[in-house]
């Protein structure tokens, strides 16, 4: 039984036995999520769902960051997971092509600041959460991605995984926890023909569904057992093919899943990054300016051309799922930073030319390394004729092109020092990286 594997393996999770790097990629994970929650929170989709939380109320169990306002757990993981993927830059699995920490972290956040747990237990939530989510997200990658975000779908499973753990859950109340979880999965991909809020609600209901899932175990609510492999269960509901195997095999074995995180520094969606990488290499090494450009083609594979092969966005939202919006942004500005997103960008003359001569095309070999590469391969010719080519398998903050922590502190601090001010963030920061230390997270806001 799969879920009683799982529940097994989060049971026996405890910070002394985990090693050193899926401790500090731990600690990464919260600064950098931490980040885009801090951007997010102030951004309008956020503001509309803390109009409705105010309206339900609740027991001051847990902090929403936006505000600092205290609602609710299950309202805390709904507000801050929504909030955590609004920007775009929230950290990814490339196998199992899943942003969990949207979901996973807010609801170990706030089950840790109700129960008044310490770092080193949420330490331990996030490491465990983010083993069942991505595992369960590598089984059904890639065809449950076709229709389902798994950000939403396998996300849940990775709340239930990390709030269970906080809440001391036996290993079949875990497995309830996991059942309860799977029912409630969801997230589809539509919202990108609307460039709708949608997407944003995926991760904060994986937060709030999974954190229910484990209150109601601790309750005796039962779930069902076999809620992954089952004849009528999430695999085969979700998923035109999967593999089991991926769930359970060398479970609780080093290196964890969390240790293969990736982390985003432009402010798009991941699909897009190879290729913008790659025109940012080229433009940088033989100088080529936007004015220089008189075609460019773009090979990928099939699953970014899937998601942004969109010629015409028409919201500046839209502009971060077009791979040629992103790519024309950057060589005009030499960047895709969350500033360059704007209304303004995307109605310029030579951002809408560089997009208008740009080719994109699926390469078969390049689809078939996908999703243990996210390559792209990018040909620029100039106005005299000239043909510059780069290619990548991994962008910039994949593990094997990594990105250092000061980087990733200097991110945070761009993302967070506005909404909340430079001492506010300074300390958050301190605290963070140094989470084992904090006595009791209910402090820490």
């Amino acid at each position: 039984m799969i879920s009683r594997q799982l529940a097994g393996f989060i049971e026996e999770t405890n910070f002394d036995g985990l090693p050193p790097a899926a401790v500090e990629a731990a600690k990464l994970a919260f600064l950098d999520w931490l980040g885009s929650a801090a951007a997010g929170g102030q951004l309008a989709p956020s503001q509309k769902v803390l109009v409705v939380i105010r309206t339900l109320g609740g027991s001051p169990q847990a902090t929403l960051l936006a505000t600092g306002e205290r609602t609710s757990c299950l309202n805390a993981a709904l507000g801050n997971g929504l909030a955590s993927h609004i920007v775009e830059l929230d950290d990814v699995h490339r196998a199992a092509i899943i942003h969990a920490g949207a979901g996973v972290i807010p609801a170990a956040l706030a089950v840790a600041e109700m129960t008044g747990a310490g770092g080193r237990q949420l330490l331990e939530a996030i490491v465990a959460g983010y083993e069942v989510a991505i595992r369960v997200g590598e089984a059904v990658t890639p065809s449950h991605y076709y229709f389902w975000h798994t950000t939403g779908t396998c996300g849940t499973f990775g709340a239930a995984a990390a709030a269970g753990k906080l809440l001391g859950l036996s290993r079949e109340q875990m497995v309830w926890a996991l059942g309860t979880a799977g029912t409630q999965a969801a997230g589809l991909w539509e919202f990108l023909a609307d460039g709708a809020m949608s997407k944003h609600l995926h991760p904060g209901k994986a937060a709030q569904s999974g954190v229910l899932a484990a209150l109601l175990a601790k309750e005796g609510f039962t779930g069902a057992s076999c809620i992954l492999e089952g004849e009528r269960g999430f695999c085969r509901a979700t998923a035109s093919s999967y593999d089991l195997d991926k769930i359970t095999g060398g479970l609780g074995r080093p290196p964890y899943k969390v240790e293969e995180n990736s982390f985003k520094i432009h402010a798009s969606c991941r699909h897009t990054h190879p290729a913008v990488d790659v025109v940012l290499e080229l433009a940088a090494r033989n100088k080529i300016k936007a004015s220089d450009v008189a075609g460019l083609t773009i090979r990928t594979y099939g699953t970014a051309l899937n998601i942004t092969a969109n010629h015409q966005p028409d919201t500046v939202y839209a502009a971060k799922f077009s791979l040629p919006f992103c790519v024309a942004l950057a060589l005009k500005k030499g960047r895709c930073g969350l500033e360059d997103f704007t209304p303004e960008a995307l109605a310029d003359p030579e951002i809408r030319q560089l997009m208008s001569m740009m080719s994109l095309v699926q390469d078969d070999a390049l689809d078939s390394a996908h999703p243990t590469r996210w390559p792209a391969a990018v040909e620029i010719t100039n106005h005299n004729g000239r043909v510059y080519h780069g290619r990548t398998d991994f962008p910039r903050g994949d593990p094997e092109n990594p990105v250092t922590t000061e980087d990733l502190k200097e991110k945070f601090y761009a993302l967070a020092t506005g909404p909340w001010g430079e001492l506010k963030a300074g300390a958050l920061a301190k605290a963070a990286l140094a989470l084992e230390h904090v006595e009791n997270m209910a402090t820490l806001f």
